[in-house]
């Protein structure tokens, strides 16, 4: 299945593992104002349809990882953030809320490897994939509220899920910055890592996951999305239907053989 045609990001797929670059440096890799809620949404859906893919990683180029929106047009009451309330409104909607429905329906695992800032929306976008790994030189703020706005993406449903209420309600709205290092220490990073090394290390996590099989990865993943809004019972009766699908895929048996000839040795 080809690549999806994309503006102001750049898509590659190797070894099971598609990586989207956000890839407009010269304004810190706004969200709003460039083509990259497009871009985003556009490898969302590509992801779903293209079977050779089973992991997506998320990073930025230059400096940052994520401006977030952005600030010049706010100021100036344009692009995404001119008109009336029903205006801003509609435009939220068929604009960066996009991002947030796109994600959580990708059937992959997805990494954010966070090479730089990651600032209001670009937090957020962060805080959408599965597992997250910082450089030393990443930054996150939920800096919404030092603007005079809400986190109009999501933000406040992402980031409680991940580190709590209180920790989540604390960053939001104190609106501070916090570096790599305390973000692992809330949770919001898995790993923290040299600049230069983090590529290297989200890779290699990927690959670790594309190695698996590949149809299980895709229903283990809507599992795991499924348990955080599922009562037990419903939860454990869609178990039984996924495990049956599981049994009857021929990936199952090579797994199985593979792990018993690894036995006999």
């Amino acid at each position: 299945m080809s690549l999806p045609p994309l503006t102001d990001a750049r898509l590659t797929l190797e070894n099971r593992v598609a990586t989207l670059t956000l890839d407009r440096h010269d304004v810190r890799n706004a969200l709003t104002g460039t083509a990259l809620i497009d871009d985003i949404v556009a490898t969302a859906d590509w992801v779903n349809a293209c079977d050779e893919v089973s992991v997506l990683v998320i990073t930025g180029e230059g400096s940052a990882f994520s401006a977030g929106g952005n600030v010049k047009d706010m100021a100036e009451r344009g692009g995404d953030f001119a008109g009336n309330v029903a205006e801003v409104a509609e435009r939220y909607r068929r604009g960066i809320q996009r991002i947030p429905l796109a994600l959580a329906a990708v059937e992959v695992p997805i990494l954010a490897a966070v090479n730089g800032p990651a600032i209001g929306a670009g937090f957020d976008l962060a805080n959408m994939a599965d597992i997250r790994i910082a450089s030393r030189k990443a930054k996150f703020g939920e800096t919404f509220l030092n603007l005079g706005i809400i986190p109009g993406d999501g933000g406040a449903w992402f980031m409680q899920r991940l580190i709590g209420y209180q920790r989540a309600f604390e960053l939001t709205l104190s609106g501070r910055v916090i570096d790599a290092e305390e973000a692992k220490e809330y949770g919001i990073v898995l790993e923290v890592v040299e600049p230069e090394a983090l590529m290297g290390r989200v890779n290699e996590l990927a690959a670790g996951i594309a190695a698996q099989p590949p149809k299980a990865t895709r229903l283990t993943k809507r599992l795991m999305k499924l348990a955080q809004r599922t009562e037990l019972k419903d939860f454990l009766d869609l178990c039984a239907v996924f495990q049956g699908l599981c049994h009857n895929e021929p990936e199952h048996l090579d797994a199985v053989h593979a792990m018993l000839e690894k036995l006999a040795k």
